[in-house]
């Protein structure tokens, strides 16, 4: 069982099938993408844990995943512990990483670098603390994903538009005010996997942003590697074994948030043991080899799974999240002939001329991709940063 149906599950359907699974997907949007490639469909809440369960035994499932699809995640754990499923790793422990503000106090009480953070379950609340805070702050949701509902704030004047907006983007009505931490270079937003807790393969990318876009932190572009020194990785990669190792998980893959303040240190921001969004498993298969996808498919059956190991980059890979600065009617993408030519490895458009496009506030504003493979780390740098010259979403 999938919970969700967008376009990032369509090729955990595809490798699904290859080991000859049924798949069913679950979700109360009947027009999503990639039900049109599961073998069943069941109208669902994938946040009412008690339904889902419910259709899991009616349909004797043999596991559930709810890859890149991160409201899901709680529930699909829910769901292996009470049909003892192949787990991620603890339903306790589950809960504290998809759940921004129990997984700040856990880092803080076992003793990792973390932003000072406040959560609140009222607006009024929050503004009334508004002297425990100091700014550059940033304000959000504690269950959500894709930057949804995520203000970073400078000032007490924009402080409670920000948290208005965070409670209107929570599901349990839950938010968090933390320390926003100026980074050195650039953050990392990419997929690991542990076997039986045991990190098995760990890669960071350089995440970047649109200082244009409607919200300017929703990533938009990633590259492989990361803008970490060795050391850095090197004990951000202990830290991130040592949390698995604390929350007794299993065998997953996990989209990991991480960045490098300018003040050395370096913070575990995210930790989710799904697959992430923007591709990005696919992407590692491209670099590196390594089919997390079909690994994880295999895993939450039950089924043998190949060895995972560490594997390094091969060519220099990037990944551009498409999208408008601006809402409107979608006309056409335009990217510099040269460029496609010589860079462009795969492009993969969401919308037609003629359709409604939204400006890019959360990742859920994606309309596409497009994967590069660059010559050299000069030319990769130098056409990544200046995207506005040479590639176009073209609104009216």
């Amino acid at each position: 069982m999938l919970l969700g149906g967008i376009h990032y599950l369509i090729p955990v359907i595809e490798a699904a099938h290859k080991q000859g699974y049924y798949v069913i997907t679950v979700d109360y949007i009947p027009d999503n993408q990639a039900h049109k490639y599961s073998d069943e469909y069941v109208n669902v809440s994938i946040i009412d844990k008690e339904a889902v369960l419910k259709v899991a035994r009616e349909k004797q499932i043999d596991g559930i995943l709810s890859h890149a699809v991160d409201p899901g995640v709680v529930t699909a754990s829910y769901v292996q512990e009470k049909m003892g499923l192949p787990a991620f790793g603890p339903y306790e422990s589950v809960e504290i990483l998809q759940n921004k503000d129990k997984f700040r106090a856990f880092l803080r009480d076992n003793g990792f670098n973390v932003p000072w953070a406040f959560s609140f379950t009222s607006v009024s609340d929050a503004f009334q603390s508004k002297d425990k805070f100091k700014y550059p702050m940033i304000v959000k949701p504690t269950d959500s994903a894709g930057s949804k509902g995520c203000t970073r704030v400078d000032d007490e004047e924009h402080l409670m538009s920000a948290l208005q907006r965070a409670m209107d983007h929570s599901h349990v009505g839950h938010i968090i005010v933390e320390e926003f931490i100026e980074q050195s270079g650039c953050s990392s937003d990419s997929d690991c996997f542990s076997e039986k807790g045991e990190l098995k393969f760990v890669s960071f990318s350089s995440q970047r942003f649109d200082s244009n876009a409607a919200n300017p932190y929703v990533p938009c572009t990633y590259s492989w590697g990361s803008t970490y020194t060795k050391e850095q990785e090197k004990e951000l990669t202990s830290d991130l074994q040592r949390l698995l190792t604390l929350l007794h998980m299993n065998t997953s893959v996990y989209n990991i948030e991480t960045r490098v303040g300018k003040n050395g240190k370096p913070y575990i921001m995210e930790v989710s043991p799904r697959g992430g969004g923007n591709r990005i498993c696919e992407i590692l298969r491209l670099a590196t080899g390594v089919d997390l996808i079909t690994t994880v498919v295999r895993a939450a059956v039950g089924d043998p799974i190949e060895e995972v190991k560490q594997k390094p980059y091969v060519g220099l890979w990037a990944n551009v999240i498409l999208h408008s600065e601006k809402e409107g009617k979608f006309v056409r993408l335009d990217i510099d002939e040269e460029i496609r030519k010589k860079y462009v490895y795969e492009e993969d458009l969401w919308v037609k001329p003629g359709d409604h496009i939204d400006s890019f506030n959360g990742a859920n504003n994606t309309i596409g991709f497009v994967f590069f493979k660059f010559d050299t780390e000069e030319n990769r740098e130098k056409y990544l940063i200046r995207q506005n010259e040479w590639l176009h979403v073209v609104v009216e």
